[in-house]
């Protein structure tokens, strides 16, 4: 009779659930009806969360449910009507009934969390489940919950929009057994919390679409979060929300077509401004692929650029020259493209077109798969162009699933949620600017401040200031030149710094953590992974490194000669890019390649993993110097000439030596610099005389590129220039 009873009311709530909530099952076909033991693990967001696993498991499981839960007279009709096990989390002896119940065959599900998100992104996971799992030799099962968070019985009121019947969606992953190999106990316990945890990361990563065109992505953003909220404001006062950027972009999309027509791709050289993503938006509503060129490459390199591209023309607008003082720059491009000024526009919106966007807005995933026609999540989205540090710059082409990915991968790794104001600096012809700092925050409903330029290091901290930016995103150059700019107080309101593109200087990390007590979480990333490949959180983090991988990425290290440490890092996954348009074959689609096949991408980075899983990158494969039969890292004497004299900035680089075969020039910005200050700091850090460069040339300003990174090809110059006067 209970059995029936059960039966019919897992029928009822199935037939419910999908009415209701249009509940989507993904992967549910690799659900394992032949594994004797298994443990289910889910992420915990709703109070429906029990319920939904019970009316869509094929087979019904005994629930781990909290004593103190179980009193609540809304958990007892549901415990009524299932099987489950009441544990006191406090009690020691609670994994001995779990391991019971998994030795005898029984289907456990359990949320590792141990309660619910009050963020909507995981919260900590438990190590006693996968204790369990491995004492009873259970495979365990993911299962993802995606969207009850944004219904009325989650604890997010306040956080997220919250509505009666939000979709749901629940993603199921193939069961896996957690290994250790440790005889330790606690480093045993250690090795299978780590597995855990990383696989509760894989799970939330999971449960995102990627394979999907970026506009419809958006749109379900604005599903979610509505599309009156402000989302996006630059400094110009210019506010949006997603509706109001959808019909600007239909707008601006018709009023592009007659004048791009059988255009593919289109160049678009804006500042960080609102009209840069409206562009964006506009482009891609028509399936045109929007290429953000870098504007401070100067003009040899923005015609190479726009041959590479095969660019006939860019969309630009006259403020942003006139002010950006690019008019002879403009005046060389438009000998070879078209110049498209967004004002000249202006007088061709009319009441009419406004009136067709509004209703194109209407329903506007309709209105785009009618104007834009099959758009597969593996066509090309974006291209953007390597930072040129020290080779020509590259196309490199990025698909909306690339893009998608890495912002899955972001929201599995972060706890950014809708209520945080982002303050992105970093241009957008730059990926970490583009798809970390804008597209990411934008999709996970989160609110975007765009500024035109991240030198402002007395202005950007005021902006921080006056609009409680709670996340910044920067490279070292810039947070260092905002720390020392910034008033203690101005940064009260973050709560998460995220540092890339560069090397983080440990006294940029002491500057932070002293003036303003924010930790900055270093990350690592390239233009070809869209680009983030690695980061600390507040999950994960250690001092020194850029964090652990993404989920979702696979890697390889070759052995590198000298290297004893470490390797030639390799990835493969679904952000790594589609592949390279190169400027001696532009016509031709370079997919990425290495001798573990296709889809592997060569870094071109040295790294190091530890035990659990932190990466530590030794430099550069092409910034090594051979120097007495070992290979020295050009990053590391970098690091060496920081921590000497901490105020100032250095670039090293490697010439040729008639004697020695190679020898290493520092370049600093330090007055009256004296190398055996080096002699006696490298001896402080145990680093061998092969660390110090031959020769300490003091310059005025080290030359940097557009995205904060050293000019290597200008470093270069600059220091052969200043050696043939000596």
């Amino acid at each position: 009779m209970h059995r029936r009873l059960q039966w019919g009311a897992r029928w009822l709530f199935r037939w419910l659930f999908r009415w209701l909530f249009r509940v989507e099952l993904r992967g549910w076909e690799q659900y394992p009806h032949n594994e004797p033991r298994l443990l289910i693990v889910a992420n915990h967001v709703s109070y429906l969360d029990g319920a939904l696993l019970a009316a869509f498991l094929p087979e019904m499981p005994i629930f781990v449910v909290n004593t103190h839960m179980a009193r609540h007279w809304w958990i007892k009709p549901f415990i009524a009507i299932t099987r489950h096990i009441s544990i006191d989390p406090t009690n020691s002896h609670y994994l001995k009934t779990l391991i019971q119940h998994l030795k005898a065959g029984e289907r456990v599900a359990v949320f590792p969390e141990g309660r619910l998100s009050v963020t909507g992104a995981l919260m900590k996971i438990y190590e006693g489940p996968a204790l369990a799992a491995d004492k009873a030799d259970a495979a365990v099962l993911p299962v993802y919950i995606e969207g009850a968070q944004y219904s009325l019985l989650s604890r997010l009121g306040g956080v997220v929009r919250r509505r009666l019947l939000p979709r749901i969606y629940l993603t199921l992953l193939p069961p896996r057994r957690l290994i250790a190999d440790a005889d330790n106990h606690r480093l045993r316990r250690q090795q299978l919390a780590r597995q855990l945890d990383e696989l509760m990361i894989e799970l939330a990563y999971a449960g995102m679409n990627i394979d999907q065109p970026l506009p419809l992505a958006m749109l379900e953003a604005w599903e979610r979060h509505g599309g009156r909220r402000v989302v996006l404001e630059d400094a110009q006062g210019q506010r949006a929300g997603w509706r109001m950027l959808f019909v600007r972009a239909f707008a601006l999309a018709e009023l592009l077509e007659t004048r791009i027509a059988g255009q593919n791709p289109v160049g678009v050289l804006l500042p960080n401004a609102n009209a840069a993503v409206i562009a964006l938006l506009a482009l891609q509503l028509r399936n045109r692929v929007p290429v953000f060129l870098n504007f401070t490459m100067g003009s040899d390199g923005l015609l190479g650029a726009c041959r590479t591209a095969r660019i006939r023309t860019i969309c630009t607008a006259r403020a942003f020259i006139a002010t950006a003082g690019l008019d002879a720059l403009l005046a060389t491009l438009s000998q070879q493209v078209t110049i498209l000024y967004l004002e000249d526009l202006q007088p061709h919106v009319t009441l009419i077109l406004r009136l067709r966007a509004l209703r194109q807005s209407l329903w506007p995933a309709r209105s785009y798969r009618n104007l834009a026609g099959p758009v597969r999540a593996t066509d090309p989205a974006i291209i953007l162009f390597t930072s040129g540090s020290e080779r020509a710059p590259k196309g490199v082409v990025l698909t909306h699933r690339n893009v998608l990915a890495n912002v899955a991968q972001a929201r599995a790794v972060f706890s950014l949620i809708p209520l945080d104001v982002v303050l992105n600096a970093l241009p957008l012809f730059h990926a970490f600017g583009l798809t970390t700092a804008t597209l990411t925050p934008l999709l996970l409903g989160a609110r975007v401040i765009l500024y035109p330029s991240p030198l402002h290091y007395s202005v950007i901290p005021e902006i921080a200031y006056e609009r409680r930016a709670t996340i910044l995103f920067g490279t070292n150059t810039f947070l260092w030149g905002y720390g020392r700019s910034a008033n203690p107080y101005d940064f009260f309101s973050v709560r998460s710094v995220i540092a890339g593109a560069e090397a983080l200087r440990e006294e940029t990390r002491r500057l932070w953590m002293e003036k303003f007590g924010v930790r900055i979480h270093e990350g690592y990333g390239l233009t070809e992974t869209s680009p983030v490949l690695a980061a600390n959180s507040n999950r994960h983090h250690r001092n020194g490194t850029v964090g652990k991988l993404f989920p979702g990425i696979d890697y390889g290290l070759d052995p590198v000669e000298g290297i004893t440490d470490g390797g030639l890092l390799q990835v493969r996954g679904a952000n790594i890019m589609a592949g390279y348009l190169l400027p001696e074959r532009p016509e031709r689609l370079a997919p990425p390649q290495t001798e573990r096949g296709l889809g592997w991408h060569d870094t071109g980075d040295i790294v190091r993993f530890d035990s659990d899983g932190f990466i530590t990158i030794l430099g550069r494969a092409k910034r090594f110097a051979k120097l007495g039969g070992e290979m020295i890292s050009l990053a590391a004497i970098e690091q060496l000439a920081a921590a000497c004299w901490p105020d100032d900035h250095h670039a090293s680089i490697s010439l040729p030596d008639a004697l020695k075969g190679e020898s290493v020039i520092l370049l600093t910005t330090r007055t009256n610099a004296d190398r055996s200050e080096l002699v006696v700091a490298a001896e402080r850090e145990g680093l061998s005389a092969l660390h110090i460069p031959r020769q300490v040339l003091a310059v005025s300003e080290i030359p940097l590129l557009g995205s904060g990174k050293p000019n290597y090809p200008a470093i270069r110059q600059l220091a052969e220039g200043l050696m043939q006067r000596q």
